[in-house]
């Protein structure tokens, strides 16, 4: 893939940006950028077929783009209906005010987008109130789910909702097992709860097991799935469901501010890169592996290899080093890598990195570390000089 060379992003950075609000920082140099998969550009292919694409006004059901990307979900993941929406939270906090009503309480891991990165979503658009299980790396099991489910009393809150990750942020990308999900659905069913799941990394979890799409949403009353993270197209994500459900989707839809006209423009990159882009994740878990394996080798980094299992990687810095000065010095030498904790930083493979880039950044990152290491150790020098 083609990223930006030194001269656009000099003319990215001489934009004046009026909104001092946005959290928006344009890097120094070209980037080798891992900072996320949703930072991918559309293809030349997928930019000619959204230029030919046919559009209508989707919030009156015409466009013919958008009717054609919410069939194509709904018989991928072997749903009765989809909807498209302009984003991954708001197909989740949809999903969650359809199934709920003010008061409910709605059961999560504790580490999951919903609760962590949603803005609160669940208190402000549906009243729900939020139970957390500590899972490991995400996942738990249906016994847990048990041992969390309270008798009925007029006391308590209505246990209405669970919600599973697949594959799961936090969690470092880690797989929910199928056998697992399918034993909390059973839960599930026995307790009359309905079972989400928040499908933003779905297609790599199926490219990493081999399950299908259908197989692995299966055992979920709705399916959140993303098209704007690996499978790199620019925009949006469909909530996936009961015909019924799905028309109540669609006011909650239109409530919090989801409907779209000419919506087909965006909806047919979703389906140049359903078509074209799913079975290529296995490379971008390649380059992940090769990645871990890499930053192993340096020193002064530390990495569990056993938790890269898709396209997310973790990795961490002595303590005496701080994951925002590492990423800084990363970033002068054209590598973004995004700081997510006190000395964890997390890097993710995508469709705009290739394993020549992977390598490059491994180099990169190794010349950081040793700049970090000299800075530390002249400061430690400076420190005894100063107390002499």
């Amino acid at each position: 893939m083609t990223r930006l060379d030194r001269d656009e992003w000099s003319s990215l950075e001489s934009v004046s940006h009026a909104d001092s609000t946005r959290p928006v920082i344009y890097p120094p140099l070209p980037m080798i950028d891992l900072r996320s998969d949703t930072v991918t550009q559309p293809t030349a292919e997928m930019r000619a077929a959204i230029a030919r694409t046919p559009v209508g006004d989707d919030v009156l059901g015409d466009d013919p783009t958008v009717n054609q990307l919410e069939d194509t979900v709904a018989a991928l993941l072997g749903k009765e209906a989809a909807v498209y929406m302009p984003s991954g939270t708001m197909t989740n906090q949809v999903a969650l005010r359809t199934h709920t009503e003010p008061g409910d309480e709605i059961i999560l891991e504790s580490q999951a987008h919903i609760y962590f990165y949603e803005a609160g979503g669940p208190a402000a658009l549906s009243g729900g109130m939020c139970k957390l299980i500590e899972g490991q790396r995400g996942i738990f099991t249906a016994a847990d789910l048990q041992k969390a489910l309270r008798p009925w009393n007029e006391h308590y809150p209505r246990t209405k909702l669970v919600c599973l990750e697949n594959t799961h942020n936090r969690g470092g990308g880690s797989i929910f097992p199928l056998t697992d999900i399918q034993e909390i659905a059973a839960v599930c069913r026995d307790n009359d709860l309905r079972l989400h799941l928040d499908g933003a990394r779905f297609w790599n979890a199926c490219v990493a097991t081999g399950h299908s799409e259908a197989t692995y949403a299966a055992p979920f009353d709705t399916v959140s799935v993303c098209f704007s993270k690996g499978l790199g197209a620019p925009v949006g994500s469909a909530l996936a469901g009961p015909k019924d459900l799905m028309q109540r989707a669609r006011r909650f839809r239109k409530m919090f501010g989801g409907g779209m006209r000419q919506a087909g423009i965006i909806a047919a990159g979703a389906l140049y890169a359903l078509k074209h882009h799913r079975d290529r994740l296995a490379d971008d878990h390649a380059n992940a592996q090769r990645l871990a394996a890499g930053l192993q080798q340096i020193d002064g980094i530390a990495i569990a290899l056993e938790e890269v299992e898709t396209n997310l990687v973790y990795f961490h810095t002595p303590e005496s080093i701080p994951a925002t000065t590492l990423a800084t010095q990363l970033a002068e030498l054209g590598v973004g890598v995004l700081p997510t904790g006190a000395n964890t930083l997390r890097a993710v493979t995508n469709l705009m990195v290739s394993q020549a880039d992977i390598d490059e950044a491994l180099q990169a990152i190794s010349s950081a570390m040793k700049t970090c290491q000299g800075q530390q150790a002249s400061d430690a020098v400076a420190v005894g000089v100063a107390h002499y």
